[in-house]
């Protein structure tokens, strides 16, 4: 599962935003979240309408907050989708071959939010260090 999570987010990247947001982290993922959820309603509500001209704005917003988080894959499935409907509006064509990856993006955004709160959970248990853990099992004895 931690092989799963590591292709999921880029943990680096997630780290390095969060020392770089300091105290507004939590503030800015709970935005994440909520953008997401939001994001994700309309760019399925356009598909089902066929209305490419709302997929783009959704999908772009999604893209670009899941890579500030280190979600990689998320950010990927959304600029496929971004880059499918920008090209649909030049086309006027209706990208019906997107259908697939959209039906994705829900599951992929449901499970990536998971492991970012999981991350950020103060009782949830963390990843274990490369090495050995610290103790205090010897503390005070001879």
């Amino acid at each position: 599962m931690e092989n799963a999570a590591a292709q999921l987010v880029v943990w680096t990247e997630f780290q390095r935003t969060r020392a770089e947001l300091g105290a507004n982290f939590v503030r800015i993922l709970s935005y994440f979240r909520e953008d997401g959820e939001k994001a994700v309603g309309r760019i399925e509500e356009a598909m089902h309408e066929r209305n490419v001209a709302a997929l783009v704005l959704p999908a772009h917003t999604m893209k670009s907050e899941a890579r500030q988080f280190g979600a990689e894959q998320l950010g990927m499935l959304a600029e496929e989708i971004e880059v499918a409907a920008r090209r649909a509006l030049e086309s006027h064509l209706f990208p019906d071959h997107i259908v697939p990856e959209v039906a994705k993006l829900r599951p992929l955004y449901l499970r990536t939010i998971e492991l970012l709160e999981r991350e950020t959970n103060p009782l949830a248990q963390r990843r274990r260090p490369f090495g050995r853990a610290a103790s205090n099992q010897d503390f005070g004895r001879l």
